[in-house]
Parts: C-alpha cells; sequence; structure tokens
C-alpha cells in the first residue's frame, strides 16, 4: 500500500464512525478534520469531495459490519446454527451496536431513500450482500436436508433480514436490548417452524 492509499485508508477509517453515528448529512468537514487531524487540503486531496467519502465511509462500515456478523456465522456446524448465530451476535453485542451508533446499513438507509440519492446505490449492494449471505445459509441448509428444499430461500432471507432490522431500529430508539431477543426468538421460530425439515 502506498503512502497516498494508507492516507486515504486513514481517513475512511477515522471518518466511517462519524459517518454512521452522526449522520451522512450532518457529518461536516470539521468533523472530519477533528478526528483525522489532517486540514481540508489533505482530505480534499484523497477525495473529490464529502459525498466521495461518505460512499467510502459506507462500504467500509458495511464490510465491517458483515465482517462481524460472517465471523460469529462461521463457527457453526450448522446451517440452522449459522441462521440462529446472527440475531445472537446483536443480542451479545448490544451495547458495542449502540456505541458505534446502531447498524450502518439501516443508518445510510434513512438517509439515502429520503433525500441522499448518491448514497443509494451503494446501500443497496450493502442490503443485497448481506441478503444473499442470508440466502446461500438457508441454501446450504437444503442442501444438508437441514431445510425443506421447497423453501424459497431468498424470500426467508429477506424476512429474517427484516425482521433483525426492525428490531435493531427498535432496540436502538428505545435503548432496551430485549427487541434483540425478540427477533431471536421470532427467528428461531420460523426456522424450526418453516425451514426445518
Amino acid at each position: 500500500m502506498t503512502k497516498a492509499e494508507r492516507t486515504r485508508q486513514f481517513i475512511i477509517e477515522k471518518s466511517a464512525p462519524l459517518f454512521n453515528i452522526k449522520g451522512y448529512e450532518s457529518t461536516s468537514l470539521s468533523d472530519i478534520q477533528e478526528a483525522t487531524k489532517l486540514t481540508k487540503g489533505a482530505i480534499y486531496g484523497n477525495f473529490s469531495d464529502k459525498n466521495e467519502l461518505a460512499i467510502a465511509a459506507y462500504n467500509f462500515n458495511c464490510s465491517y459490519a458483515i465482517g462481524l456478523i460472517n465471523k460469529a456465522v462461521a463457527k457453526a456446524a450448522t446451517a440452522r446454527e449459522a441462521l440462529i448465530a446472527y440475531p445472537n451476535y446483536y443480542a451479545k453485542n448490544w451495547q458495542t451496536v449502540f456505541k458505534t451508533g446502531g447498524c450502518p446499513l439501516m443508518n445510510a438507509a434513512v438517509e439515502a431513500d429520503d433525500h441522499l440519492h448518491y448514497l443509494r446505490d451503494s446501500v443497496r449492494n450493502g442490503m443485497k450482500r448481506f441478503m444473499e449471505t442470508l440466502q446461500l445459509t438457508i441454501e446450504r441448509g437444503q442442501a444438508n436436508n437441514e431445510f425443506k428444499a421447497k423453501a424459497n430461500s431468498e424470500e426467508y432471507a429477506a424476512l429474517i433480514y427484516s425482521i433483525m432490522e426492525g428490531n435493531i431500529m427498535l432496540a436502538k430508539i428505545m435503548n432496551d436490548p430485549k427487541y434483540f431477543q425478540i427477533a431471536a426468538r421470532h427467528i428461531e421460530s420460523i426456522i424450526e417452524r418453516e425451514l426445518s425439515v
């Protein structure tokens, strides 16, 4: 990695939490300068504008979040355990989730849907990546005869993702981790009653 690439990565890593906590529109150049201790010129020497940095920060936040979930899921021996590991990660790590501003995919989605259209494609891609991971897990369970072959893996992945995102929002706004446990129970119920053979 060149010095310029290291500087660019440093700016992304330092500004990514700001964007997730304060919002993509509300995070100012001054906030980014304070976090990085770099001048405006140094920041704009690496990014054409705040929007380009915001997209890079979102992609970093998204990849980081998906990476944490994938680590939790990778420890599972079965597809069933892997699907349950997803909500259990949030139930076990809720304090960190709250401290870092909640789910970066959902946070960016709210802004991108309403008015920050330049973020929309990146957010869609992040959500697709997350749902594809769930879909592949379900399909692995179908291949291993854990889950019903006729179950629509794409629909169940979207349902599980929606349950989690909704409960992450509730947990964060209500400042109450019980919503993570509610999501975990409902996802487990879906697995047992609708997916399992």
